[in-house]
């Protein structure tokens, strides 16, 4: 799965701090071989995080045996793939700083519900997240739950991922636990029972082992077969999932207890005091078309809940037309779907003084001619959804009618309408619920409006008791800074102090609504034109025959024979220099040279098999004229990750001559058009900002095409420039160019350009605009790659743009001229004094 920009992100900063521990590790280790009395004196996770992120504030954390581990959050919204995040987040903490592939990765959640969520992903080898697990380890992954066994050479020779539910519950006496059971079936990891010494030695090398007898009688130290010790001898990698639903300090002692080498917990929410290494907002998944936006809050005034349910049932209804509509024309499936929130589910407490499920069950049939097997009920006692795909086409479910049992862990991208039928007086409200109707469909919006927001119906409460509960609610999913994207259907209400408003061209620009066209490159379809499309119209034309692997000679592989050894040091119950000898022994030889799995690690750069098969033999006889095989087997995955970076550099310059082909060819046409394929500046925009962009010295801004800019969409550096154009005499208008709905161009990478800014200066002579400027904004230290693909496009778009070839065709369109141009931070205002003299 593609990863999104924000998640790139994270595992950037990720693999920073990483790289900065590891160096850090290494010198600490250095000096305790040296100067062992030293040892408690140094904190080397506290060092690597200020060498990595330049703050000082750090909360230090120990494990069982008072050393110190790494203990950080990555704090991501809900919807925002924390657990594919965390899948790749193992890949390279693995690989960067416990230099191992191999291994225990304890993997703990705080619910029946994302247990079971999770289990069923990791287990699915087609699932992404498995999918990453196992290009981490080279197919070698095993998914483990609390109950089921697993041995030595499991985890020497595979990525064991161990998923346990550590409830936030205190947990007054731990030997009611299972995992601190004594269970045969780990007996070897430790020494027998009759071997005195061996016991002795393992409990003086990990201390904080469980014992069945005290040192001191007669039979000695017998340390226990448990889980639990089996966890302390590994010291694993410890994924905390949902860092933010507050386990209790018991269960995060007994985590700590398990001698965790790393510590690696996902939150919306990060409680206080937490290394908080990177954070998401809302606004970045939004971007990235991960949520639904705007959330749509209908307060009916009505005191009778069956009208809410009424109107609920009615905006389902009409989504699910708009949604079959949007499938005819796409092919993708979608059926909204309603969450009903009442205040009782029991089988018991059915009466006239509260809503109950069937009441609402029972209304939607008899009133609205719902089929019984379109509705569902989610309670502690009936689930109606067990076992159930949401997502399949014959799945008939649109109606889940539920209390409290939705709250945590439950994603289905399909739900979108909240309907609210509790006492306004009640403490959970909509607080909890509001995060389930917020995923995306697919990651990707719809472009259909109805189809890419959500919708939240009540009663009987008052606009800004709900305001605030629904804020409270985005706050504890992460997405406090999207809580103004509420828009209520509630006349005259103020949502935070800040209306939506519809804005249009300042009164002196109103003669261009509607006329200022912007160039695309398009392509002819029978008598229209359209879009290009990247995998329709340029990666199907590539000749596969064409890359170039040749750079994969150059590839330099290491023995790792004798460095998997170090996989199995995590082991230690007995002495390190015994296991590294049994590690010798039982890895050599098991790895192996798979192409098939090879071919599909490269379907997302290669989406034919056959060729992506062809291309990884011929790498893999590249490699065999300069290594052994059994070298070759072993650096497996580093090869398949280098090969990839080779792979994409090949598609991206093969793409590039696609392009540049068919424009030669006058297959692709850069054009001002008029019809559904070109692109229009919008006549009005919605606005739900209460801070408007002003000058430096806090005058209204004069030049921007709307009356009303708002400052919240536009960073410290964007602001900069904003400003600049606005006090250019010689410009008469400007526009802030919003991502991901705006004006793009395709290129000939898969990820549109979006621009910041469009602009125009004056026409000489006429009372019109003249030539207009596409600039694309960059800080100094994005000076990269993909900077200088922008600037070849944008080269690109100047020189097409001066021949002005669309006036071949359309004679309509008033002369004017374009330039593009992506500034940058160092140089932006002299750059910007050239384009617009």
């Amino acid at each position: 799965m593609r990863l999104k920009h924000y998640q790139d992100k994270v595992l950037k900063e990720l693999k920073g701090y990483l790289s900065a521990l590891a160096d850090a590790k290494k010198e600490f280790e250095e000096v305790v071989e040296l100067k062992p009395h030293l040892a408690k004196h140094i904190n080397f996770p506290k060092e690597a995080w200020e060498k990595s992120t330049g703050r000082i504030a750090y909360t230090s954390k120990a494990n069982g045996l008072n050393e110190p581990v790494p203990d950080i959050y990555l704090k991501v919204p809900t919807g925002g793939g924390k657990t594919l995040l965390a899948c790749h987040a193992i890949d390279n903490i693995q690989k960067t700083y416990l230099k191992r592939q191999t291994g225990l990765v304890l993997w703990v959640v705080p619910s029946t519900q994302i247990y079971r969520q999770t289990i069923k992903a990791l287990k699915d080898r087609n699932h992404s997240y498995r999918q990453t697990l196992d290009i981490s380890s080279g197919g070698k992954t095993l998914i483990k739950e609390k109950t089921e066994m697993f041995n030595r050479l499991d985890v020497a020779e595979h990525l064991v991922i161990l998923l346990l539910m550590l409830p936030s519950a205190n947990r007054q006496n731990k030997e009611a636990l299972k995992v601190f059971r004594d269970q045969g079936g780990f007996t070897e990891f430790f020494p027998k029972e009759d071997d005195v010494e061996g016991n002795k030695k393992l409990k003086e090398l990990i201390p904080n082992l469980d014992c069945f007898t005290a040192e001191m009688e007669v039979f000695g130290t017998q340390i226990k077969t448990s889980l639990g010790n089996t966890l302390r001898v590994l010291r694993p990698l410890v994924v905390i999932d949902e860092g933010h639903r507050a386990y209790s300090e018991t269960a995060r002692d007994t985590i700590r207890n398990f001698n965790p080498s790393f510590i690696l917990e996902l939150s919306a929410t990060p409680p206080p005091n937490s290394n908080e290494l990177v954070k998401i907002t809302g606004r970045e998944l939004h971007e990235e078309e991960m949520i639904k936006l705007d959330i749509h809050l209908t307060n009916k005034a009505s005191l009778d809940w069956q009208d809410t349910l009424l109107a609920s049932f009615e905006k389902r209804a009409d989504l699910e037309a708009k949604a079959k509509e949007y499938q005819q024309n796409t092919g993708e499936y979608i059926r909204p779907v309603c969450l009903i929130q009442v205040e009782r589910t029991g089988k018991d407490q059915r009466n006239k003084k509260y809503i109950h499920a069937e009441d609402a069950k029972e209304y939607l049939i008899k009133r609205c001619n719902v089929p019984e097997t379109h509705i569902a009920i989610k309670s502690s006692e009936k689930d109606d959804i067990e076992g159930i795909d949401l997502f399949a086409q014959n799945c008939e479910i649109r109606y889940i009618i539920t209390k409290q049992a939705l709250q945590e862990g439950w994603d289905c991208s399909f739900a979108y309408v909240l309907t609210v039928l509790t006492n306004p007086s009640s403490a959970t409200g909509i607080t909890q619920l509001v995060g389930r109707i917020l995923r995306q469909p697919f990651a990707r919006k719809t472009k259909v409006q109805d189809l890419d927001e959500c919708y939240v119906f009540t009663f009987r409460q008052s606009a800004k008791t709900l305001v605030s509960e629904i804020k409270s609610g985005l706050e504890d999913e992460g997405l406090g800074d999207i809580a103004g994207r509420i828009v209520s259907d509630e006349a005259g209400t103020d949502i935070g102090g800040c209306k939506e408003r519809e804005m249009r061209y300042r009164s002196g620009f109103k003669k261009f609504e509607g006329k200022i066209y912007l160039p695309k490159f398009v392509i002819q379809e029978a008598e229209s034109w359209r879009d290009i499309m990247f995998e329709a119209d340029i990666l199907r034309w590539i000749n596969w025959n064409d890359i170039n692997i040749d750079e994969i000679k150059n590839l330099s592989l290491q023995n790792k024979l004798s460095n998997e050894q170090e996989i199995i040091l995590g082991l230690s119950n007995e002495e390190q220099e015994l296991l590294r000898e049994t590690g010798r022994a039982e890895k050599t030889g098991t790895l192996e040279i798979d192409l098939v799995f090879l071919s599909r690690q490269i379907t997302e750069l290669i989406p034919n098999p056959w060729y992506g098969y062809e291309i990884g033999q011929k790498a893999i006889d590249f490699l065999q004229e300069k290594f052994d095989r059994e070298i070759i087997a072993a650096n497996f995955v580093f090869i398949i990750e280098e090969l990839k970076k080779i792979l994409d550099k090949e598609r991206n310059r093969l793409a590039e001559q696609v392009f540049r082909k068919m424009i030669a060819d006058k297959k692709f046409y850069f054009f001002l058009i008029e019809s559904k394929g070109g692109f229009v500046l919008p006549s009005r925009i919605k606005v739900k900002s209460s801070k408007q962009l002003v000058r430096n010295d806090n005058t209204p801004i004069q030049k921007s095409l709307f009356d009303y800019v708002p400052e919240e969409n536009i960073n410290n550096f964007e602001k900069s420039v904003a400003i600049y154009l606005d006090e250019q005499e010689k410009l008469l208008w400007w526009y802030r160019n919003m991502s991901r709905q705006d004006y793009h161009i395709q290129g000939w990478k898969r990820n549109k350009i979006y621009p910041d800014f469009v602009a125009a200066d004056k026409h000489e002579a006429k009372d019109d605009y003249g030539t207009v400027y596409v600039l694309e904004t960059k800080g100094i230290y994005l000076r990269n790659e993909d900077t200088k693909y922008k600037q070849d496009v944008f080269a690109l778009c100047n020189e097409l743009g001066a021949k002005k070839a669309w006036k071949e065709l359309f004679d309509e369109f008033p002369d004017h001229d374009f330039e593009f141009q992506v500034v940058f931070e160092d140089e932006w205002r002299n750059k910007i004094n050239e384009l617009i003299q």
